[in-house]
C-alpha cells in the first residue's frame, strides 16, 4: 500500500522499522491524534519477533578504544546484511 492511499478498517500494512519488519492490521480509525495507550487499540500487531540482539550488531569489548579502520569496515559489512 502506498502512502497516498486511504487506510480502511481491515487493511494490513507492512513496513521496515528499526526493530525489524512490521505487519499491522487496522481495527479502528480515529478522528484525531491519540496518545500511545489509546493508539494501540486501533491496530493489531502481526509482526514476527525481532532477531536476538547479538545477531543484529557486533559487540566490542568495553574499553577497547576506538575501532581501527579495518574493524570499522568489518562492522559496516556486517550491518549491511
Amino acid at each position: 500500500m502506498r502512502a497516498s492511499h486511504v487506510v480502511r478498517i481491515g487493511d494490513e500494512l507492512s513496513a521496515h522499522a528499526p526493530r525489524g519488519f512490521v505487519i499491522l492490521k487496522v481495527l479502528k480509525l480515529a478522528d484525531k491524534r491519540l496518545g500511545p495507550p489509546l493508539a494501540r487499540e486501533l491496530y493489531e500487531d502481526h509482526s514476527p519477533p525481532p532477531p536476538p540482539r547479538e545477531e543484529r550488531f557486533p559487540v566490542r569489548d568495553r574499553g577497547a578504544g576506538r575501532p581501527t579502520k579495518q574493524e570499522r569496515r568489518r562492522m559496516d559489512r556486517v550491518r549491511a546484511r
